[in-house]
């Protein structure tokens, strides 16, 4: 894979083989972008959120658990695994903007909100901490979804910047949080 560096820290390649059904599918998984708009996403998803993270985190502590989700990753994330029946992954491109600005094969958009995803977790602090400090630094997200405090989140840069925040009950449900008052 070309060597495209997306912000001060990641490459276009971390975002694209982070997943660990990437890891299990390599060899038959085109984990690239096809539309250069997503690269583009993927540069404005590094430079306003990730980049900040890292400096005041470092990059030793910083875990890219999902970044961007192919065609053909979402093709296998949809499929079980066939060891043990259980399914590869979930996704919800329409809504959760991991497919950045990647076309459909009748020419629109994957999710309509464009922009770009990725989930992380800072190694050894709580994700609740994490979401306090994103909120404290002002970080234009359009959305944060918050799945447990020893889980990574989903944070996405796109151009509505609505701040959405969502947490998930054990069953998945979700729960539209609004950005609390006192961080």
């Amino acid at each position: 894979m070309q060597a495209i560096q997306l912000g001060k820290y990641l490459t276009l390649e971390d975002f694209c083989t982070c997943t660990q059904t990437y890891q299990k599918y390599a060899i038959q998984i085109d984990p690239k972008p096809k539309n250069p708009d997503s690269i583009t996403a993927l540069k404005k998803l590094n430079q306003y959120i990730i980049d900040p993270v890292i400096e005041y985190f470092g990059k030793q502590k910083f875990k890219l658990t999902y970044g961007f989700c192919s065609a053909d990753l979402k093709r296998f994330l949809n499929k079980k695994d066939p060891d043990t029946g259980i399914k590869n992954g979930r996704i919800d491109p329409t809504r959760d903007q991991h497919m950045a600005h990647e076309l459909k094969q009748n020419g629109k958009y994957y999710c309509e909100r464009l922009g770009a995803a990725c989930d992380f977790l800072i190694v050894e602090f709580d994700s609740n901490e994490l979401v306090k400090w994103i909120l404290k630094q002002q970080l234009p997200f359009d959305s944060l979804y918050f799945y447990g405090k020893e889980r990574p989140i989903h944070i996405s840069y796109g151009p509505q910047h609505k701040r959405d925040i969502w947490t998930f009950t054990p069953t998945g449900q979700p729960t539209k949080k609004g950005i609390p008052i006192s961080v």
